[in-house]
């Protein structure tokens, strides 16, 4: 059983219910069996048919209860779990934008999508068919095992004996099919990722002619996943064949039992009718349980890899809602002893960060691959949450950055920003629905998509994004700076903005991205050295920790981390002189 189950809200109370509701349906189903066993033992004895009237009536009182008494099961347990996989949907949903596109690309952005579009349906019948199928094996032929007891001892015998041989082979079966459901996942997302790799680098397979031999490549992923579920549902027929099988042999077995029991005389008919009726109903829990454990199987799957990620760089309860000013020129932030460790790799990514920065400052942050620009630009984002740190904005301390007025205020430009399904000026407002068609067309002109625009059919209506017409990269940068634009928010964060663009590209977005930060907080992160002029202070990143902070004039002199970084052998106007 899934130890997670019972941290989920209401499960606790759910199993007590359920509990109660099978015990109760137990003695409902051994007295529907001893009043049909009455009513045949009567009937074959020639009694009359109004003597046998009251317990036909007592059966069916007694059928009618136990099949409503599953069905509430069933409610409650699909109540239940509808509420469970919404309510971890929602959480999931939160999650992804809290981790951050970073995290997002590390676990692969197919995986995610599987997981939010999949996961949860697959979660929520897990929930729905394991819980009251568990509740009933646990309990149902405990209870039917002692009557049998109480009645017939030898009979009791037989069931107590076939029984293990039941568990034994479902659990061996079950360790297989854990073993084929792992690789048909494993699959699965193997298909996922390619799906959504494929979906957007079609038009650069098509540019270089490569489109349709790419299918092969599809056809080939397709074939795994399709051969790892023949594969899970050869395991699952072979699990509910066996299954069936041995409950059928068991229930022969108690049968050729009772009847030579009866040919000699040493027991009732109306006693062997009743132990051979509960029979298949001790048996059944198990083989229930057994063929619904494989159609579930993949739910749990699912529900554990949602909590592993819900349980990731976790917020700490209480402090999302830390109440700070709106950033001015008059602002200050502190921040001393930030770190960041990184438990797979068993290293600190960034250790004991410390700098101080006041007002309107344009901050560049650069350092060789790996060193950890991007680790401090998550962690400014609030993206993720360090491992220690002392923050303080005003004097207000923060425990970290993921705090929800520390995100208002600031506005994020990655290196491949993302298109939403919808059109331009969808995209565009999409951190400010309410804007103005003129707010859209005045961040339209500054931010040069005029000319795009214009070509295009439906203008500011023209779909992008999934299912849309398609951009060039530095259209899409021109897309997530005329959101930044728009919002006007005071702090800005740019990680590596035009790091895939081409030079020309490249100098068009600089002339637009300078103004725009402006009377801002800045902190940019790249590796082109001609944005280091146009910076205020400069972060040097060197495995994880800041070796140098100045400006650039400052640390050229110096000769330190930076000269060394640029190669000594630019010149300080050279430089300024670049674009």
């Amino acid at each position: 059983m899934d130890k997670q189950l019972f941290t989920y809200n209401g499960m606790k109370k759910l199993f007590s219910i359920i509990s109660v509701l099978t015990i109760v349906q137990c003695f409902t189903i051994i007295l529907q069996a001893i009043y049909l066993s009455k009513i045949i033992t009567s009937m074959f004895q020639g009694t009359v048919w109004t003597a046998v009237l009251p317990y036909f009536f007592m059966f069916i009182c007694f059928f009618a209860s136990r099949h409503l008494l599953q069905w509430l099961k069933e409610r409650l347990s699909y109540h239940f779990a509808e509420k469970t996989a919404f309510a971890l949907q929602k959480q999931l949903i939160t999650k992804l934008f809290e981790i951050g596109p970073n995290k997002i690309s590390k676990n692969g952005t197919g995986n995610m999508i599987t997981l939010a579009l999949e996961g949860i349906p697959n979660f929520r019948k897990y929930l729905e068919l394991f819980i009251p199928r568990f509740i009933s094996m646990l309990f149902s032929p405990a209870i039917i095992l002692i009557y049998v007891f109480l009645s017939d001892t030898l009979s009791g015998i037989v069931l107590t004996i076939t029984m293990p041989v039941m568990i034994v082979f479902l659990a061996l079966l079950g360790i297989a099919a854990k073993k084929k459901v792992d690789d048909q996942m494993e699959t699965y997302r193997l298909l996922s990722r390619h799906f959504v790799d494929s979906l957007r680098g079609i038009v650069t397979l098509t540019y270089l002619g490569r489109s349709k031999s790419h299918t092969k490549a599809i056809a080939t992923v397709s074939n795994k996943y399709r051969i790892a579920t023949n594969r899970t549902l050869r395991v699952a027929f072979l699990s509910t064949f066996s299954l069936t099988f041995f409950s059928s042999l068991s229930v022969a077995v108690l049968a050729v039992e009772l009847g030579v029991r009866l040919i000699n005389g040493t027991t009732g008919l109306e006693t062997a009718l009743a132990m051979l009726i509960l029979a298949p109903e001790y048996f059944a829990p198990v083989r229930e349980f057994g063929n619904d454990f494989h159609a579930t199987m993949d739910g749990k799957e699912a529900g554990k890899q949602i909590n592993e990620l819900l349980n990731e760089d976790s917020l700490p309860e209480g402090n999302e809602t830390v109440a700070i000013p709106k950033w001015n020129k008059e602002s200050t932030l502190t921040v001393n002893q930030l770190t960041k460790r990184s438990n797979d790799e068993n290293r600190n990514l960034l250790k004991n960060i410390r700098f101080e920065v006041s007002g309107f400052k344009k901050i560049g942050i650069i350092g060789a691959s790996g060193a950890g620009k991007s680790t401090f630009i998550d962690l400014i984002s609030g993206f993720t949450i360090p491992n220690e740190s002392d923050i303080k904005i005003n004097g207000i301390t923060l425990p970290h950055f993921s705090v929800t007025e520390w995100q208002r205020q600031l506005s994020y430009i990655p290196q491949h920003p993302y298109i939403f399904s919808g059109s331009i000026a969808e995209n565009i407002c999409w951190n400010k629905p309410k804007a103005t068609i003129e707010e859209i067309k005045n961040v339209v002109n500054i931010t040069g998509l005029n000319e795009l625009i214009n070509r295009l059919p439906n203008g500011l209506e023209e779909k992008i994004g999934q299912g849309g017409r398609s951009l060039s990269g530095g259209e899409e940068q021109r897309i997530s700076l005329a959101r930044a634009l728009l919002t006007d928010l005071p702090i800005l964060i740019l990680d590596e903005p035009t790091a895939h663009l081409d030079i020309e590209t490249e100098h068009e977005i600089k002339q637009m991205i300078l103004p725009l930060m402006e009377n801002k907080l800045v902190f940019f992160a790249t590796h082109r050295l001609h944005w280091i002029k146009n910076m205020d202070i400069i972060f040097v990143i060197n495995d994880g920790k800041f070796v140098e902070i100045g400006t650039h004039e400052e640390l050229f002199e110096k000769k330190g981390h930076y000269f060394h970084f640029i190669g000594g052998k630019i010149q300080n106007e050279a430089i300024s002189e670049v674009y």
